[in-house]
């Protein structure tokens, strides 16, 4: 059997910078150091995480006075920064600096005087936090049925943002509805999308190209995983999102010649690799690396953490 990887495919710069900073953290100040909501959306970097005396939280009143703290990748609400304030938490900020410049382009729409529309999925804690960091009302849009319920007369200044797990491919049909729709809109240069998801999704189209089934390793709570395998699933190969090796079924593989496989952004290498070890107890397999875009992007770490 053949196994081809997806290039790129796993952590961007974002969720390592993430993970840096709690494991720095550990290190400077000793544990225990309060993640709220999960660092990434992956399991095993949770939980290894909590291995080393990372304790995550959904909520900050589940920290004690005065604790180190550190907001997720995704970013947190105003409201969030606030109440971290006002109960003295020491607080290390590992919002991705991708969604940070999305909550700093919606800042700077609404203080045109603009009607601000995000494209997003409801309930991820990135549209939340984005949401909350906005000061004034936003609209959540999700699909172009929902640009043609908007009740907004067609002269509105309007500007739009993005959630960043999603792609180019993910939002031009929205940005196109909305574009129809009003007379006076602003968006992000095409350039502000996240790289990371755009090159993700590229490369399992590429992947899609020679393979009989695709392998998605990421947690089921992944939005940028999920839509991976809904991306071979569209280019009519079948696709399966799996956390790790144990969860690979042998009859996805029968009459398989050729398997592909990548993984979400908050998906570690190890778990590539077992994914891998997974095969070989099927049978004998060839792995090769498809050639694709390399990333070299690093993200600064807080000036606190960044020494030494």
């Amino acid at each position: 059997m053949e196994v081809f990887l997806a290039q790129p495919r796993g952590f961007c710069a974002g969720v390592v910078r993430a993970i840096e900073i709690v494991e720095r953290a550990l290190e400077k100040y000793g544990p225990p150091v309060y993640v709220r909501h999960e660092i990434v959306h992956n399991k095993y970097v949770v939980e290894s995480l909590k291995n080393k005396g990372a304790i995550f939280v959904e909520d900050l009143s589940e920290v004690p006075p005065s604790s180190v703290t550190v907001f997720s990748a995704h970013g947190v609400a105003r409201t969030v920064e606030e109440e971290a304030a006002e109960r003295g938490l020491a607080v290390l900020n590992a919002t991705c600096p991708l969604v940070t410049k999305v909550h700093n382009q919606g800042k700077r729409y609404m203080s045109k005087g603009r009607a601000l529309i995000l494209i997003g999925h409801d309930g991820h804690p990135e549209v939340e936090g984005t949401m909350g960091q906005v000061p004034g009302p936003v609209t959540l849009v999700q699909s172009v049925n929902d640009v043609a319920a908007l009740t907004l007369p067609h002269d509105t200044p309007v500007a739009y943002i993005t959630q960043t797990t999603l792609s180019v491919d993910d939002t031009k049909d929205i940005i196109a509805a909305l574009h129809a729709r009003f007379t006076d809109i602003q968006g992000p240069d095409i350039r502000d999308i996240c790289y990371a998801t755009q090159n993700r999704q590229s490369a399992v189209r590429d992947l899609s190209k020679l393979v009989d089934v695709i392998l998605v390793v990421g947690a089921a709570n992944s939005s940028n995983s999920n839509r991976l395998r809904e991306i071979g699933s569209e280019a009519g190969v079948a696709s399966y999102l799996i956390a790790d090796g144990s969860e690979l079924d042998p009859g996805w593989l029968k009459d398989v010649r050729a398997v592909g496989i990548t993984a979400g952004a908050s998906a570690p290498e190890v778990l590539v690799d077992d994914v891998i070890d997974a095969l070989r107890r099927i049978g004998p397999v060839t792995v090769s690396v498809l050639p694709g875009r390399e990333e070299n992007i690093e993200f600064r770490l807080p000036a606190e953490l960044a020494a030494g």
